[in-house]
């Protein structure tokens, strides 16, 4: 899946825990060498996630941490105008994109590679479509590596998951919210019948 991404705009769909993040390290990486004025960008719905995948990917890639940035709501404009100008690997959220293209600190032409994570969500106006949607467009996205959790090919590298379902109950102040609740949707059901 590395290889097909290196050599085409893809997509790459996979179950849990089998190596999406490893795959965009490694496309990462190779643009990061190959376009050495370029950046390199890995966009994640949540704060959360965009340290999470930081934290993931630099593990896996050889990019030294002085090129590497993270930016999130918690970024200041100011800084984040710096950051793109002084760093090439960037870990941003959606929103910081549409922010910093609007204001023209993006760089956009010097944009080589643009890996984006949980890419499902990509609905409506949340976001990643008012960032990231005429850059699909105009991406031509060639290839498709996609994988479900039964395809012979990842059976040897998949496992068994177990869910055990526990329920909770309530607490005594969630118990009255509750009745209160199903007060109000009673009377309010009366009144339309």
């Amino acid at each position: 899946m590395a290889r097909a991404a290196l050599l085409a705009n893809t997509l790459v769909c996979l179950p849990t825990g089998l190596g999406k993040t490893f795959v965009a390290a490694v496309v990462m990486y190779n643009f990061y060498r190959w376009f050495p004025s370029g950046k390199v960008l890995f966009l994640a719905p949540t704060k959360p996630l965009v340290a999470q995948q930081m934290e993931a990917c630099a593990r896996v890639m050889g990019i030294p941490a002085r090129h590497m940035a993270e930016m999130t709501g918690g970024t200041q404009a100011l800084s984040r105008r710096e950051l793109w100008t002084t760093k090439r690997v960037f870990f941003l959220t959606p929103q910081i994109m549409v922010n910093d293209l609007s204001r023209g600190t993006c760089p956009a032409v010097e944009v080589k590679c643009l890996v984006i994570d949980e890419a499902h969500k990509a609905l409506g106006n949340h976001a990643y479509c008012q960032a990231v949607q005429q850059v699909i467009s105009n991406l031509l996205i060639a290839q498709i590596e996609l994988c479900a959790e039964d395809s012979p090919e990842i059976q040897p590298y998949s496992h068994e998951r177990q869910v055990e379902k526990i329920v909770v109950p309530l607490g005594e102040e969630l118990v009255e919210i509750q009745n209160a609740y199903i007060q109000v949707i009673a009377s309010l059901t009366k009144t339309v019948c």
